[in-house]
Formats: C-alpha cells, sequence, structure tokens
C-alpha cells in the first residue's frame, strides 16, 4: 500500500512537470513569434504607406486656424461669427487615424456646414488651367471670387493633408495622388467644396479658361467640366461668360469657336444657359502686360504721324 501511494505521488509530479514543461515551452514560443512577426507587420503598414504624393503640410492646425481668423477677422469681418477652432476640430476629425483612400463625403459634411457663406451674385469666377492668372485678377479686382477666394478655398490652398491609421494618425511623410486612389483626403474634399461653391452661384458667373492648352481649353475631366458645370442651378444663374485667354506669346490653341469650347457651349446650351465668349479678355490680358508690356498685344493704341 505504501508502494502504490508512493508511486501515485510521482506520477502527479511527473505530470505536474511535464505539464510545466509544455506551458513554459508555448510561452518561449509565443514570445519568439511574437518578436518575429511584429517587425515584418510594421514594415509592410510602413510601404503601405508611403504615397507619391507630398504629406500632410507641417503645422497643419497653425495655418488653417490663421488662415481663418485672418478671412473672418479682417477680409470679411461680417463672417466674424464663424468659429475657426470648430472649423479646424472637424477638418481634423474628417481625416485623422483614417486610411487616405477610404476618406467619404460624410466625413467633411460638417465642415462644409461650418464654413460655407453666401456668394454675392454675379461674382462668381470659375477657372481651369488658369490658376496663376486667374488669381492675381481677383486680387486685382475684388468684385469676382473663386473657390480659393471664399474661406473653405482660401484656408486649403496649396495645403495638404491625409490621416495614417497608426500613431500619430498623421502622415507627414507622403499622401496618395489622385491616380493611387480616387477617395483621398485632398481630392474629396475639393470636389465637395467645388460642389458647393457652384451650388451657391447667381446672377451672371464667369470661367476663365486657357486658349493655349494644346489638349483643349475645355476638358471633361477637369473639376470645372466634371462637377461644377452640373452643379449651376439654371432658376439661380441667368448666364455663362467664358473668357478664353492666351499666354502673353504662347500658341493660339484654340478660340471661341473651337472644338471643346463648341463642347462646352453644347453642354451649357442643355441646361439652358445663356451664353458668351469672349477671346482675351482685356482687363486680364491687361494683366498679363505687367510681365510683357513691349509685346504687339499690350499696346493700348497705335499712334499714327
Amino acid at each position: 500500500m505504501p508502494f502504490q501511494q508512493g508511486s501515485a505521488r510521482t506520477r502527479q509530479r511527473t505530470v505536474l512537470l511535464v505539464g510545466m514543461v509544455v506551458l513554459l515551452a508555448v510561452l518561449v514560443i509565443a514570445v519568439v513569434l511574437a518578436s518575429v512577426l511584429t517587425p515584418r507587420k510594421q514594415e509592410v503598414g510602413s510601404k503601405m504607406l508611403k504615397w507619391k504624393d507630398r504629406g500632410t503640410t507641417k503645422n497643419l492646425q497653425e495655418v488653417i486656424l490663421g488662415r481663418c481668423y485672418s478671412y473672418v477677422m479682417a477680409r470679411y469681418p461680417e463672417l466674424g461669427d464663424k468659429d475657426c477652432l470648430k472649423i479646424w476640430e472637424s477638418l481634423k476629425h474628417a481625416f485623422i487615424y483614417k486610411n487616405p483612400c477610404n476618406i467619404t463625403s460624410e466625413d467633411y459634411q460638417p465642415l462644409m456646414e461650418l464654413a460655407s457663406h453666401p456668394i454675392p451674385c454675379n461674382q462668381s469666377l470659375f477657372w481651369s488651367k488658369t490658376n496663376d492668372l486667374v488669381h492675381r485678377y481677383t486680387k486685382s479686382n475684388q468684385n469676382f471670387l473663386t473657390l480659393e477666394d471664399t474661406l473653405l478655398g482660401y484656408m486649403a490652398d496649396r495645403v495638404s493633408w491625409c490621416g495614417d491609421p497608426s500613431a500619430p494618425g498623421i502622415n507627414y511623410e507622403s499622401c496618395p495622388k489622385r491616380s493611387e486612389c480616387e477617395s483621398n483626403p485632398g481630392s474629396v474634399f475639393w470636389k465637395m467644396a467645388s460642389k458647393m461653391f457652384a451650388e451657391a452661384a447667381c446672377g451672371v458667373v464667369q470661367v476663365m479658361l486657357n486658349g493655349s492648352v494644346e489638349a483643349g481649353a475645355f476638358r471633361n475631366s477637369s473639376i470645372f467640366g466634371s462637377i461644377e458645370i452640373f452643379n449651376l442651378n439654371p432658376d439661380k444663374v441667368s448666364a455663362v461668360h467664358i473668357w478664353l485667354m492666351h499666354d502673353i506669346d504662347g500658341p493660339q490653341s484654340e478660340s471661341c469657336s473651337g472644338h471643346s469650347i463648341k463642347r462646352l457651349k453644347s453642354i451649357l446650351e442643355e441646361r439652358n444657359f445663356k451664353i458668351t465668349c469672349e477671346d482675351n479678355y482685356r482687363p486680364v490680358q491687361l494683366l498679363q502686360c505687367v510681365h510683357n508690356p513691349d509685346h504687339t498685344d499690350c499696346r493700348l493704341c497705335t499712334t499714327t504721324t
């Protein structure tokens, strides 16, 4: 009997010892696997977040807040009731800690509502491929507003942002281009802002196009051609004036009778808009002449002897 009890105790100790050894082995294997697999996972994630466009603008919060306060306090004090802190928080929440290829219009909707404001009739100026010229014009003639002259556009002009699912939630190294994924933070933002800008237009609206572009002044794939033109309200907009500008000393690729302008006119006519088109609208051309005062196109008049 004592022998049987001793033998039983020995077996119990043996089973307990084997169990502890197995448990220890499992723990060791788990630690080893974690140390091996975790770096690989981080490495893959890092590669996935290397995009082709520039990363989030440094000090983005300060830039957005500074521009917001400048706009509503100095440029347009009638908009002084806008809450710039709420506007910044709304922008941040639209993209921070999010996959930069999965941004939706719903992400930006609160921002659009917070930053929107009325656009006076007859002052909306749309553009395509004339970025520098059109904004030189609106700086010299404040009777016209481009999207970049609204609060939303003014804050976001020439800055970039995108999120990252891992800390700190913002990617300062790179952001995706539209060619990499269409639902990126910048593309979704500008599409929504452009749609809202077009919907707010009333009276006579203007569009400045580039007649020196070889592929044609009007492109269906542009923001103006794919979004803005289809969100102009025929019940609010009485006419569309096209200003077709050519680069001073540049190629005259297209005039108001050109193929892409005819296509634009056809789209506008189908939507019941009245249309005019002018080659080299003189007030804008004079801005071009500031840098080319001796060019023949810049002579105000000719003298005879």
